[in-house]
């Protein structure tokens, strides 16, 4: 309990440090601030605002989704040894019920980047 204590003195005063030396350190400005965003140094052109596609985003998604997945398949790898066999079907399971969804995705074109084919009846 005395070390977490120590710990999170440390982590405030080291904190505490940081925003005070960049206040004390920083630049003072006088006057009314600029209204042009700074980028670079590069005044900008024209509108930056950029319209995404919504597949975009759900690829991003799916990425993270499936990444942090994989974190449970390396962390089941650092302990194979200790859940043996029960261990390894509960791992096969959840990667075969990853390789469903990824299915399912893929088949429903949630992962397509192209103009939707629209199927007329």
């Amino acid at each position: 309990m005395l070390n977490l204590g120590l710990y999170t003195l440390a982590i405030c005063v080291m904190v505490s440090v940081m925003i005070g030396a960049s206040w004390l350190l920083g630049p003072r400005r006088q006057g009314a601030p600029d209204a042009n965003p700074f980028e670079s140094g590069i005044l900008p052109l024209h509108d930056t605002t950029i319209r995404f596609p919504s597949q975009f985003f759900l690829v991003a998604m799916f990425f993270v989704i499936f990444d942090l997945e994989m974190i449970f398949v390396f962390a089941w790898a650092l302990v194979v040894r200790q859940v043996s066999w029960i261990g390894y079907a509960g791992i096969m399971t959840f990667l075969l019920l990853l390789l469903a969804a990824l299915a399912y995705l893929w088949r429903s074109g949630a992962l397509e980047w192209g103009p939707v084919k629209r199927i007329r009846s």
